[in-house]
């Protein structure tokens, strides 16, 4: 926990249920599944396309994996990568890997070779755990190539469905099939189910480092956040305090989001695994599928991104389908505009919560309760065990007083040990054990916490500070427009100017001269967007966030 010297203002506003200063012993991740394997040996586990697995049938197939990864030559501090999309391979290898004492390193599937050969150089990966599917087996076999990587443990889709789907994905899909031909360098995944689930022993400190988790951090380069067994341990424990009503073995969680994505990793599949609960895996999203199972599944938690809830607002037939089975719905890695969070909560049924973390601190630190006050527009108060302040960002890092303006900075035991092999980087972001985020914000005298904007995406115009996020609040209030992003771009005369990129909803029209006068009285002169440009798609990154960068290039 961390530690304590005085009364903080969240304390006499905290949810009466939860304990703020909690003290969490770290532990080994795979403690999470072992420790469910044995008080819920029969709970559904996942569920993938229709087949089941148990949380008995998932740790003894990570035993097993684990050994079979230990005789291929992995060892304690080896780094292994893990490439997939959601599905049962993805949290077998996970906890195998992290049981023998190797370092996960996930790898969107979707990036480019380049992209990826770069974070293999970096990890210093040797091995990839990937799937059967053409074309990451063709990704694998190039960084097989011109990357020191050394081996591949390679798993089949189509055994990971039940019967006939098995069959028929094998007949109506064998193009997406990749050929692989196994040996000392493409290892079969399914070959080490054969095993006993015997590996040998491996004394894991929990500060040991657990996974590599790249991010662009505050600075813009991809960097490898080292996290500990115990950052995320602690974490997956610190969010299972905050959500103390939900009943533990019980709920069904709707795996959507990227389980490579550290949001994901923690706040759903360790999340989960820890409480005993559910998890229904979703290899890729499509809102129409995503619909169809909530209904015919009935999960009753959806972690997501704004987009999805957003996708769920709009879709067209949503009237015709039964929501009611969800009770507890989170939204985090992006901005929640304050209509998305009305309008799903009105079409569901459903509390929609905003969270905040980052990759640094892996990555939860600050929700709005769920049974509790949720302060519009705020993210909430500090999880259990974090310590959240506000400081100058004038380079004395001075506290700043309640109300006021500062950086977001984070401490708790969440928090990262620095960037992999990036230590003028890692000094940049820690100071004195504290995560500097990147973040503008405030606290108010609730500890209710309020960000501004990103502090690197303040628009300085005419010497003014403007902050994107408020106008794109406005924006996203007029009901022509379904998206809204602010940018600064140079300007000879002011440095910068406001442009604004609208994506209005379907089957509707409006005019520069409209958003201009629906803005004026709303915002002081200097805050109008002085160009506007009519988008039919936003940017995004493969979370779904709208990607600033590319709008900015």
């Amino acid at each position: 926990m961390a530690q304590r010297k005085k009364t903080y203002p969240w304390e006499k506003t905290y949810p009466a249920d939860i304990t703020w200063d909690i003290d969490i012993s770290p532990r080994p991740v795979f403690s999470l599944l072992e420790k469910s394997a044995a008080k819920f040996p029969d709970n559904l586990c996942m569920e993938f396309m229709g087949k089941e697995y148990t949380y008995l049938e998932t740790f003894n197939l990570a035993n097993k994996v684990a050994e079979g990864l230990q005789h291929s030559g992995v060892t304690k501090g080896t780094r292994v990568g893990l490439m997939m999309p959601n599905c049962p391979y993805f949290t077998i290898c996970y906890y195998a890997i992290l049981k023998i004492g190797g370092i996960v390193v996930n790898f969107n599937p979707l990036y480019s070779i380049s992209e990826l050969a770069e974070q293999v150089k970096d990890s210093g990966a040797s091995f990839l755990v990937t799937i059967d599917n053409v074309m990451l087996y063709e990704k694998t076999a190039k960084l097989l190539q011109t990357t020191p990587l050394e081996k591949a443990v390679i798993g089949s889709l189509a055994k990971m469905l039940p019967f006939p789907k098995n069959m028929l994905f094998k007949l109506l899909k064998r193009n997406e099939i990749a050929s692989v031909h196994y040996g000392k360098i493409n290892i079969e995944l399914e070959s080490f189910f054969n095993l006993e689930g015997k590996s040998k022993p491996v004394d894991i400190n929990p500060d040991d480092v657990a996974v590599l988790q790249y991010t662009g951090g505050t600075t813009g380069t991809p960097k490898g956040a080292i996290l500990t067994h115990a950052n995320i341990y602690i974490n997956a424990k610190q969010c299972s305090a905050w959500f103390a009503k939900l009943e533990e073995g019980k709920e069904r969680v709707m795996a959507v989001l990227p389980f490579f994505h550290v949001f994901a990793m923690t706040g759903v599949m360790n999340f989960s695994i820890l409480n005993g609960f559910a998890m229904l895996l979703v290899p890729k999203f499509s809102i129409s599928h995503l619909i169809e199972d909530i209904q015919n599944k009935k999960p009753t938690i959806l972690p997501g991104v704004p987009r999805i809830f957003a996708e769920i607002n709009k879709f067209a037939d949503l009237a015709k389908y039964d929501l009611s089975s969800l009770k507890a719905c989170v939204a985090g890695g992006a901005q929640l505009p304050l209509e998305i969070k009305h309008k799903f909560e009105e079409v569901s049924g459903c509390k929609l919560i905003e969270g905040y973390g980052l990759t640094e601190c892996a990555p939860v630190a600050a929700a709005n309760p769920l049974f509790g006050e949720n302060k519009e527009g705020s993210i909430g108060l500090p999880l259990p065990g974090t310590i959240i302040e506000i400081r100058e960002i004038d380079g004395k890092n001075k506290l700043v007083k309640e109300g006021e303006a500062g950086e977001i900075c984070i401490i708790g035991p969440q928090v990262m040990q620095g960037y992999w092999n990036k230590d003028d980087e890692t000094k940049k972001v820690l100071k004195s054990g504290r995560l500097h985020t990147g973040d503008l914000g405030y606290m108010d005298s609730d500890g209710y916490i309020f960000i501004i904007d990103r502090i690197k995406e303040i628009i300085i115009t005419s010497g003014f500070n403007v902050y994107p996020r408020e106008i794109e609040e406005l924006l996203y209030k007029h009901v022509a427009i379904e998206e809204a992003a602010v940018i600064g771009i140079p300007d000879d005369c002011k440095g910068e100017k406001i442009k604004a990129f609208i994506k209005l909803t379907p089957q509707s029209s409006l005019s520069k001269k409209q958003i201009h006068e629906y803005l004026e009285g709303k915002l002081a002169k200097y805050k109008l967007p002085e160009e506007i440009e009519f988008v039919s798609e936003l940017p995004r990154t493969l979370i779904g966030k709208i990607a600033k960068k590319e709008l900015k290039k």
